[in-house]
């Protein structure tokens, strides 16, 4: 390029795009219409999720009911256990599914299939027998595992969509949305489990009935441009991305140049990866490293106790001390993950991934040893009783803080476009079936360890998870997901700028002829 063209192509970026980064040339200038399109689009793609907290949720508000009941039937000890533990078993079959759904049918149809498999078990539940155990019995259990498959398939669809929809200055803090909305969830059913603590029946009514309204209003979501082009339909994609950027003008040089963009982008990574398998893409340092680094990064989500308490929220509340109704802590530790989730959205487009989740994993550690503590010298009764209720509450929200949502939203982000929807789902893969074996050794660790060494374990591995941040952990806050691509495959970003400079030079003759 010449310098007057490079001249021209810089005066271009700084008049169309938002970034003071070359790296940005492609993306239109964020407007306040297109950021409340993208915005909406996310948050309603999102409303899936909800359902799937709840599901997550239903078991701590059920367990004592199923149990104990004086007004229905009742499982046993051993089939309680199942009841609980079931869904751990099937969320990472739903995380392959959603991989191949994401690629095979798209972003879009993959949250229709969720709400309408949600929509089933909760009306299995909310019809179950109440004269029969057995029957009682398999009716939950059928019901848990097509539950378990909605849960580990929304943990990706809805921050894949939000991410590729997105403008990377709105980014971050929509892919939080899934966790946001899985809190949402989770606090919902144990808010009405504290509400209706005899009718667990009616809690799965209740739920079904949300879900049928979330179906609903998926319908009008345009699909994700990116998926559209990846698949060659460039017309649809076309139409897809003017609504996106909120962009009505036929011919627009911006879309045009976004969508050349996005078939370089997929065209190259094609060329390299022709007629191989999903294996053999995974030999690629664009996919392996991030893949590694995001299965560390669940492992130490689910072996520092966070989904121990999230599943467990009751019996939680009761082995670590506090003094409060179960039910009632259960609804705390969902409200603090409420707003600790929104605060988290603002913090992650301020301060990045890694600080957050450094100080999460500070956190988490010194909680889990106070609890340790109060587990060794117990301090219920005393004018100390409230000291576990605050630890239990801070370490959700120190969780939240990092731990427990950046691996869900990282995972929408570190991926190439053309193997997102598979590596995304090995990913949630591995992430539920380390959740699987930490919830259904915990029970016996407690029995085995005490309650005081399993708050010890929990706490040494949120030590090492701020070791493996420190060192492995890499930042994406500001990237675009082709930045992102190019880190990993250890490409400088720089050589890419004058590619795109042409791009937008080209778009904007175009315009003047």
């Amino acid at each position: 390029m010449s310098g007057k063209d490079m001249a021209e192509a810089e005066a271009a970026l700084t008049q169309k795009s938002p970034s003071k980064s070359p790296n940005h040339a492609v993306l239109t200038q964020l407007t306040r219409r297109a950021a409340l399109t993208q915005v909406v689009m996310a948050v309603v793609a999102n409303i899936t999720i909800i359902s799937s907290g709840m599901g997550i949720g239903f078991p701590s508000i059920a367990m004592i009911e199923l149990t104990n009941s004086t007004t229905s039937v009742v499982l046993t000890e051993s089939n309680a256990t199942w009841f609980a533990s079931i869904t751990s078993i099937m969320c990472p079959f739903g995380g392959l599914l959603s991989g191949y759904l994401l690629d095979k049918v798209g972003r879009k149809k993959t949250l229709y299939f969720i709400n309408i498999i949600s929509i089933v078990s909760w009306a299995i539940m909310s019809f179950a027998s109440r004269t029969d155990s057995t029957t009682l019995f398999i009716q939950l259990i059928v019901a848990r595992i097509i539950i378990g498959i909605a849960i580990g398939l929304s943990s990706t669809p809805a921050s894949v969509y939000a991410a590729e929809v997105a403008h990377p200055n709105l980014r971050g803090r929509l892919t939080l949305l899934t966790a946001f909305c899985t809190a949402i969830g989770m606090l919902s059913i144990y808010t009405l489990g504290y509400v209706f603590k005899n009718d667990w029946r009616f809690v799965c009514m209740i739920c079904g009935v949300f879900t049928i309204v979330s179906l609903l209003t998926v319908l009008p979501l345009p699909e994700s441009p990116s998926w559209l082009v990846s698949k060659k339909r460039l017309e649809k994609a076309e139409r897809c991305l003017k609504v996106v950027r909120a962009i009505k003008d036929d011919d627009h040089p911006e879309i045009r140049a976004e969508l050349e963009a996005l078939e370089e982008n997929i065209a190259r990574f094609r060329s390299t990866q022709t007629k191989k398998s999903k294996l053999d893409q995974l030999k690629k340092p664009e996919v392996y490293k991030p893949l590694a680094i995001m299965c560390t990064f669940f492992f130490f989500q689910q072996f520092t106790g966070i989904f121990v308490i999230i599943v467990y929220a009751a019996s939680f509340s009761i082995e670590a001390g506090v003094a409060i109704d179960p039910f009632l802590s259960a609804v705390f530790v969902g409200l603090t993950r409420v707003v600790t989730t929104v605060l988290m959205s603002f913090i992650s487009d301020k301060f990045g991934r890694r600080p957050p989740a450094l100080f999460s994993g500070f956190g988490m550690a010194c909680c889990m040893f106070g609890l340790a503590i109060c587990a060794i010298h117990p301090v219920k009764g005393t004018s100390l009783g409230w000291i576990p209720t605050f630890l239990l509450v801070a370490f959700i929200f120190t969780a939240t803080l990092g731990f427990l949502t950046l691996p869900f939203s990282m995972n929408a982000e570190v991926y190439p476009t053309k193997i997102r929807g598979f590596a995304s789902g090995l990913t949630i893969f591995f992430g539920y079936t380390m959740s699987f074996i930490i919830l259904k050794v915990y029970p016996s660790m407690v029995e085995s360890f005490g309650n005081s060494n399993v708050f010890i374990f929990f706490g040494c591995l949120s030590v090492l998870g701020i070791v493996f941040v420190y060192f492995f952990l890499p930042e994406t806050k500001g990237r675009t997901l082709e930045e992102i691509e190019n880190y990993f495959r250890g490409k400088n970003n720089t050589d890419k700028a004058e590619v795109e400079m042409k791009t937008i030079l080209k778009a904007n003759e175009a315009q003047r002829d």
